[in-house]
């Protein structure tokens, strides 16, 4: 029932299918999280919610409850974030429209990347189409998976560190909405946005805690803090911001299946922050 707690349970809100860039199909994620004991798994996709379907079906067949959400790209001052929008309706326009421009210009850019990589390494678009199968958000990760198995690199953190890195040689810049507007988009959807792995500096710059306030303006609801990618001093500023803001923690694995080492419930969600998060939110849990 919507605003009623789902008891005590292992949550985990970040994850990935192949209707992006994960390795497994939706009901194959939803089955793995009932296989290692989650009770309630969130479907993050990037830029998609086309496996929401798939994943609710499969969801009541296995008994785990099932969030459904979208990991939507945007930027503040030309650095890259990302932010987990939960339970909003999925044909508002406000994000629907949003979310099909960064597909369109996901697509295109993985495209111009490959012309440049193929003036130089053994790469063609069928490769990168035939890694991608099924995926709506075709993306670097499925470049990376054609190098992989073009023999190029061995294995995508390879590919990401050199040949895919930002900034790179072969770097395409692509669409991103600024930061606020893309949490304004999420909250006119009904959505409940969370700011995912927003100290994750391995992967390049991050924004600095002025940021945070500009999005708890604009109506983020959550802090990502428990994430493999964040340090320990990152999860202590994490917390302080979240604190000082008055935001709610969650914690996830940001799971890929294969394509990460990321193991699904590495990290997890308490349940009064999912309480609140679907007290927010626009569309139910899936329950069996």
């Amino acid at each position: 029932m919507r605003g009623a707690s789902v008891g005590p349970v292992r949550i985990d809100l970040h994850t990935h299918s192949r209707a992006s860039d994960g390795t497994q199909t939706p009901a194959e994620l939803v089955t793995a999280a009932r296989d290692v004991g989650l009770d309630v798994v969130a479907l993050t996709d990037h830029d998609t919610t086309d496996g929401w379907d798939e994943a609710a079906a499969a969801a009541r067949d296995v008994g785990v409850a099932l969030v459904r959400g979208t990991e939507v790209s945007a930027r503040s001052r030309g650095v890259s974030v990302h932010l987990l929008s939960y339970l909003q309706d999925p044909e508002h326009p406000a994000l629907a429209d949003e979310l099909a421009r960064a597909r369109d210009s996901r697509l295109h850019r993985a495209q111009r990347i490959v012309e440049r990589l193929a003036r130089d390494v053994p790469l063609t678009w069928q490769d990168v189409l035939d890694q991608a199968r099924d995926a709506v958000a075709v993306g670097r990760p499925h470049i990376a998976d054609a190098l992989v198995a073009r023999g190029v690199v061995p294995d995508r953190d390879a590919a990401f560190a050199h040949l895919l890195a930002s900034g790179g040689p072969y770097h395409v810049d692509h669409y991103a909405p600024e930061a606020p507007d893309a949490v304004a988009a999420i909250r006119a959807s009904g959505g409940v946005p969370v700011f995912a792995h927003p100290a994750a500096d391995a992967r390049g710059r991050i924004v600095p805690d002025r940021v945070f306030d500009e999005l708890a303006e604009a109506g983020l609801a959550g802090v990502e803090v428990f994430h493999r990618d964040h340090s320990p001093p990152q999860r202590e500023r994490l917390l302080a911001i979240a604190e000082r803001l008055g935001l709610l923690v969650t914690g996830s694995s940001d799971y890929h299946g294969t394509g990460k080492v990321n193991r699904l419930g590495e990290n997890l969600t308490e349940p009064q922050v999912l309480d609140e998060i679907v007290r927010q939110g626009t569309t139910e849990v899936v329950t069996a």
